[in-house]
């Protein structure tokens, strides 16, 4: 009873109580970048992912300007080589925006679609048609996986930016393997 009369006796103070509570849940300017919160972890797991996958498609891609047989896929290798370096600066501006840790979550795995580092040893040691296969194949892998992970970004991803490049880096990854397959 003496419980029920202290609450309905304080019943302004803890109203006022409340306010001061909810006003320090309340949105808080972001340090920082100010796009940060506009960044969720779709996004931020999207951006971390992407890096990784194009780093190690570019350390193959490098390798086609000496290496490839067919003359068409070495023109389609400069232009995934620049297409690449474009993605990893728009990714890596992303997550500079983001405000995220460049922790590299994903350093060192193979994942689907990621080119291996084996891979990249191995297509280091061939020279004509092997490599073409091996190249063709690594960045066929690379591409497909690009495209579905750009898609799950596309949709669920919160930051109106990091969606529009996930929509970029599909229709362009789209328009990569149907080259690529003209090329092979």
């Amino acid at each position: 009873m003496q419980l029920r009369r202290y609450v309905l006796t304080r019943r302004p103070a803890w109203a006022l109580l409340a306010v001061f509570l909810l006003a320090g849940c309340a949105a808080q300017p972001v340090s920082g970048p100010p796009r940060a919160a506009a960044f969720n972890a779709t996004d931020i797991s999207w951006i971390q992912l992407m890096i990784p996958m194009d780093e190690r498609a570019r350390l193959l891609t490098d390798l086609a300007p000496g290496r490839a047989g067919d003359p068409a896929l070495a023109r389609f290798a400069e232009r995934a080589a620049q297409r690449q370096g474009a993605e990893l600066a728009d990714l890596r501006g992303l997550l500079a925006r983001s405000a995220a840790p460049d922790t590299r979550p994903h350093e060192g795995h193979d994942m689907p679609g990621m080119v291996t580092a084996d891979t990249v040893r191995r297509a280091g040691a061939l020279s004509g048609e092997e490599f073409d296969r091996v190249y063709a194949a690594a960045l066929r892998a690379h591409l497909t996986q690009s495209l579905l992970l750009c898609a799950g970004e596309r949709a669920s991803g919160g930051a109106g930016e990091a969606r529009e490049l996930a929509g970029e880096m599909e229709e362009a990854g789209s328009e990569q393997l149907a080259l690529l397959d003209a090329a092979r």
